[in-house]
């Protein structure tokens, strides 16, 4: 998650935890069980395509509050991660953070 994101979530009151890669990122959703988890499609060792698919695998991850903020574009990608069960898809560039925000905040029930 970039810097920008990181301290925004932080400075609107979210404590957040951030993973160097996908496969990281999913035994931390695991093992943690966050409120919502926010995923991009392109990150190292295991894309957020694969980690989504594994996520929705386990019996808590099933249910899990998955956000995919991305760079990509793609109706293709959009329609497989919904598919996968995210429960949004985001493209970042047509998005405040402001608004980022605000849609996790509802995402969550905040």
């Amino acid at each position: 998650m970039s810097a920008v994101l990181v301290d925004k979530f932080t400075k609107e009151g979210f404590e957040v935890l951030t993973a160097k890669d996908g496969q990281e990122g999913l035994e931390m959703a695991l093992k943690i069980h966050p409120d919502c988890i926010l995923l991009d499609i392109l990150m190292p060792v295991m894309d957020g395509m694969t980690m989504l698919d594994t996520l929705r695998k386990d019996p808590w991850g099933k249910h899990a509050c998955v956000l995919m903020l991305t760079n990509l574009s793609s109706t293709e990608k959009e329609m497989a991660s919904h598919a996968l069960g995210v429960n949004d898809y985001l493209i970042k560039t047509d998005w405040k953070l402001e608004d980022v925000v605000k849609k996790v905040r509802e995402m969550i029930g905040a």
